[in-house]
């Protein structure tokens, strides 16, 4: 199964503030799943603090690391001094599906371009180091169909495989619909197959990613 399948994404929208010679910096930091809803949280800070001199952004949608769907903005700054320093925090900073924008309120002191870089930079790990995070957890759903004499064992079963019942149908056997972990899937293949001597009957509806 992909190593892919869980990773910690941020838990909800998180702001820190500081001041760096003299300038205000504002860094939010969002879950991003897509890279519609990494561009919409851009939007909607950049409506928030429309009188700032920049609003700089970057974004991975997908586990942490990957670039296949990052994007970055320097929204003014000197080319290669907001943007880019912030992605390559973001992709150093073990979180995925993550979108991030520092707002910057100039304050009259230029700190030069190696001084932008290292500011947006910290800011980027300084909202990183205290962001709330929570997991992900890629799930395959699936359909079961066993005979009444394994339900009991079935049902005791689930929750070492972190499985969810989504439904279930009592006829001629019992049916149920399940979510689970992908990577736990083959796990409770085999103990599902052992619990009732290889008589179950399952179906992957929907493998997960």
């Amino acid at each position: 199964m992909s190593k892919d399948s869980r990773y910690r994404i941020p838990a909800r929208l998180h702001r820190v503030e500081q001041e760096l010679q003299r300038s205000r910096f504002i860094t939010t930091i969002a879950p991003a799943p897509t890279v519609e809803e990494a561009k919409a949280f851009i939007a909607r800070v950049r409506e928030e603090f429309p009188d700032a001199n920049h609003n700089c952004w970057a974004y991975v949608v997908g586990p942490p690391g990957s670039t296949g769907m990052a994007g970055m903005s320097d929204d003014g700054e000197p080319h290669g001094t907001a943007g880019r320093p912030m992605l390559t925090a973001l992709l150093h900073g073990n979180v995925g599906d993550v979108a991030v924008v520092v707002t910057r309120y100039f304050g009259g002191t230029l700190l030069g371009k190696g001084g932008l870089v290292r500011a947006y930079t910290g800011c980027v790990q300084q909202g990183l180091e205290h962001l709330p995070t929570t997991e992900r957890v890629s799930k395959a759903r699936l359909s079961v169909e066993i005979e009444y004499a394994s339900v009991d064992g079935f049902r005791r079963m689930l929750p070492a495989h972190e499985a969810e019942v989504v439904s279930e149908e009592y006829a001629a056997t019992v049916g149920y619909q399940l979510l689970l972990p992908v990577t736990r899937l083959e796990a409770f293949q085999t103990a599902l197959l052992d619990l009732t001597n290889g008589q179950a009957l399952m179906e992957v509806l929907d493998p997960g990613e």
